[in-house]
């Protein structure tokens, strides 16, 4: 289900490397993922994270049909507003959630210690 919305964060780095990311690379093209990226092109943590795992993804040969992109606007109180937060709980961006037949599989929020490609791999391995 492709969206009319994208996220320019989302447009892979150019200079990410993916040989160092191998592993990650190759568990997040393994099997029929739809990955949900919720984020903000105003947003610093997304400008940091996302055209990493952008690239991861690119590299990885997933499908742009499994990517959904949800951009989100901050309100005034702070709150995150925009598709389907309230429906996945969205608090913090970016968030990415990994599906596998409509089901949650692994979540990415916001600052983990680990980059967003090699924070999911691990929790789809398990």
């Amino acid at each position: 289900m492709a969206q009319a919305e994208t996220l320019e964060t989302m447009q892979p780095n150019p200079e990410w490397d993916a040989d160092g990311y191998e592993d990650a690379v190759a568990t997040l093209g393994s099997d029929d993922y739809t990955f949900k990226v919720w984020g903000g092109d105003w947003c610093g943590d997304c400008q940091d994270q996302l055209p990493d795992f952008g690239a991861a993804l690119d590299a990885a040969g997933v499908d742009s049909d499994r990517i959904e992109h949800y951009p989100v606007e901050k309100a005034d109180d702070g709150s995150k507003i925009g598709p389907r937060v309230e429906e996945y709980g969205i608090e913090y961006i970016p968030t990415v959630v990994v599906e596998l037949d409509g089901e949650e599989v692994a979540r990415f929020v916001e600052e983990e210690a680990d980059p967003i490609a090699v924070y999911l791999a691990a929790q789809l391995s398990n």
